[in-house]
């Protein structure tokens, strides 16, 4: 039997977005996935989609909100080794990010920060855009977007060797869970809706994740700047483990409250969509 064919990931979250009632404010949109799975791409061409039918759209990535690596390497100091890694929840200037939402959904025109991955640093602010005032959507995208705490009985256990050899006893991952059941939750608690693109499972995300840091030395190379660094394989590998913890949680915790529900195959299509009302728009999800 031929299986049933859906609209791209684009076309799902900006019908989604313009069957929405309207207000006053702009309508703050979080978009959640994996490393990989396309969410920046999704975010562009929703954003081009969005203004098309005459909606004003600006983008933010959580990861602009990271921290500089000097303040990480601090925070590496005096908690723990593994915050010189970008990614997890204690690695954000989640304060700036706060005043950035806070401003953009009273309508000011805004500096948005960004973060160059390739220099693992934040550019200076003379290289951040000031946003328009008064849009009408904004997309904020990242891999831990709308993520909840988990429990501390859930930390005990060591989901990979990283946690295992260089947490053994659960000072980092603890860390990490404080700061997402804090001051994170003050700036998802500002979201209007929450959408979630669901990979298979875990185990492609290493997989994708590798995928675009070969895109991302292509593009340095072609571009003349091939010195700077990018991970290779099992590098990658690596620090996919940060993330691991909390994307399995994310799998299994957020599609039975996010508004919108994407669930896509190792090949990045779209095998189901779901909504919060409960009624799948698709054939039943399945990992086998």
């Amino acid at each position: 039997m031929e299986e049933p064919s859906h609209p791209d990931v684009p076309t799902l979250i900006a019908t989604f977005i313009q069957g929405r009632v309207k207000s006053d404010r702009p309508d703050l949109i979080g978009l959640c996935g994996p490393q990989g799975a396309g969410k920046s791409t999704a975010c562009d061409k929703v954003r081009l989609r969005l203004e098309k039918s005459g909606l004003t759209t600006l983008t933010l990535s959580l990861d602009d909100f990271y921290l500089p690596r000097l303040k990480r390497h601090e925070r590496a100091a005096a908690t723990h080794p593994l915050f010189r890694t970008r990614g997890v929840p204690g690695t954000h200037d989640i304060p700036l990010a706060r005043r950035t939402i806070d401003s953009l959904l009273d309508g000011q025109p805004t500096p948005i920060p960004l973060f160059d991955k390739s220099l693992d640093d934040v550019l200076p602010s003379g290289h951040w855009a000031l946003s328009p005032a008064h849009p009408d959507v904004i997309l904020l995208e990242g891999w831990c977007v709308g993520a909840r705490p988990q429990s501390p009985h859930a930390l005990q256990k060591a989901v990979n060797a990283l946690e295992a050899h260089e947490d053994p006893h659960g000072v980092w991952r603890a860390a990490v869970n404080d700061a997402l059941m804090s001051d994170y939750q003050k700036v998802f608690s500002r979201l209007n809706a929450l959408c979630l693109i669901s990979p298979p499972d875990f185990s492609i995300v290493t997989h994708w994740r590798q995928e675009q840091e070969s895109a991302l030395r292509r593009s340095l190379a072609q571009r003349g700047e091939s010195g700077r660094h990018v991970m290779s394989d099992s590098e990658v590998t690596r620090f996919v483990q940060h993330y691991e913890r909390l994307t399995r949680h994310i799998i299994v915790e957020m599609p039975q409250r996010a508004d919108l529900v994407i669930h896509l195959d190792t090949m990045r299509r779209v095998t189901s969509i779901v909504r919060r009302e409960g009624h799948p728009a698709g054939a039943p999800h399945s990992s086998s």
